[in-house]
């Protein structure tokens, strides 16, 4: 049997982190990851000793005391008798030290532990070092997408994104320029993950251009939603969206001629995807999208301005318009909304103001500190709806 002290993340993501002195005790040599019960219910143990169940879902208060042991199917979970705080603490503390190797996290523990410790950051901290930042249900992750698993199969209800175009932007740690076969694979990859990870009746909103010219034409559009619909996803869609303002053109190719003249549609897209049912009967089944909203924007031609990249200080922002029309028209209010490649941030603001879960991943450090930062900005000017978030 062993004692564990359950984290904010814990019990509000519905999983129990074993601690790394007694996985062996419970899971024994068994090959992770894979599926077991927990008090009766499905569960699955993954690689690093969690085990995830939605009967945990806000079963338990954070900073309950609870003990684990093996039974014949799997595991068995309950408070321990005496729900002493000081003790909890105590023991949160030593499984801090122990579980995390860095000088500094054995520094910040070696003293006394403050309330704001064991029902903050600590178990966030213990169950992924690649968090970057978290207030309420937003959360933004400095993780490579394709090599994550911060985030748990079958659990998306919605993924709003904008991958890199290959058109030779600059980014700070992202080769936009590879060959266009390997910028295919690559897209392969991630649309894979994404579906993995989307529920039965998850959606996926992708922002790509239609087509692209830099370094030969090909059909940007057409090419990757083949590439979704072999995978599995399931096409239901397209919205094209009108920036308005698509700098004057130089480009004509021949001009006055009919020899070699380029024709340019100064619009993107969003294609709208879904795995296995478009009907969505999973989350809280509640709306918050107007009756104006709703008849504009099933609209599939959407016109409102771009965003400018000076001002938001990264090479691809989009609009907040852009998710946040994506999110009340394709989600419930509390659904799980994901961003693979969260750049500035965007997506994580309108879920801010639409009343989501927002989970971002980021490669790139710095673009998880503007993120953040802007989102701390968006708090300020909306005061009551971060206050919402922030317990």
């Amino acid at each position: 049997m062993v004692d564990k002290v359950l984290g904010k993340m814990e019990t509000l993501r519905g999983f129990i982190c074993i601690p790394a002195k007694s996985r062996h005790e419970l899971i024994g040599d068994m090959p992770t990851p894979f599926r077991t019960l927990l008090n009766g219910n499905p569960a699955r143990v993954d690689r690093y000793g969690r085990v995830w169940s939605p009967y945990l879902k806000n079963r338990f208060t954070v900073g309950s005391w609870v003990k684990i042991s093996k039974t014949e199917n799997g595991f068995y979970v309950d408070l321990a008798e005496n729900q002493d705080k000081g003790a909890a603490i105590r023991l949160l503390k030593e499984e801090s030290i122990l579980t995390n190797e860095k000088l500094e996290t054995r520094e910040k523990y070696s003293g006394e532990v403050s309330d704001r410790d064991v029902y903050g950051h600590v178990s966030e901290m213990q169950i992924n070092n690649k968090l970057y930042f978290n207030v309420g249900s937003i959360y933004i992750y400095n993780d490579n997408f394709l090599e994550t698993d911060t985030i748990e199969d079958d659990s998306i209800d919605l993924v709003v994104t904008s991958p890199p175009y290959n058109v030779d932007i600059k980014y700070e740690n992202y080769d936009d320029t590879i060959p266009y076969d390997k910028y295919l694979e690559f897209t392969r990859k991630w649309l894979t993950k994404c579906y993995s990870l989307v529920k039965h009746d998850g959606r996926l909103c992708l922002n790509i251009p239609l087509d692209k010219f830099k370094g030969g034409h090909q059909s940007v559009y057409a090419d990757l939603t083949t590439i979704a619909k072999n995978i599995g996803w399931k096409y239901h869609s397209t919205i094209i969206w009108n920036e308005q303002n698509i700098s004057r053109r130089t480009a004509w190719g021949s001009w006055l001629s009919a020899s070699a003249p380029f024709v340019i549609a100064p619009v993107e897209v969003i294609v709208v995807l879904y795995k296995k049912n478009w009907q969505k009967k999973s989350g809280s089944r509640k709306s918050d999208i107007t009756r104006d909203e709703f008849i504009n924007w099933t609209n599939g031609v959407w016109s409102f301005s771009g965003e400018s990249k000076n001002k938001i200080g990264h090479p691809t922002p989009f609009p907040v318009e852009l998710p946040k029309r994506c999110i009340k028209l394709f989600s419930f209010v509390g659904d799980a909304v994901l961003d693979p490649f969260l750049g500035s941030g965007t997506t994580l603001i309108a879920c801010l103001e639409c009343n989501r879960v927002g989970i971002g991943v980021e490669i790139n450090k710095n673009y998880c500190d503007l993120a953040k930062k802007r989102l701390e900005r968006h708090g300020e000017i909306y005061q009551q709806k971060l206050g919402e978030f922030i317990q």
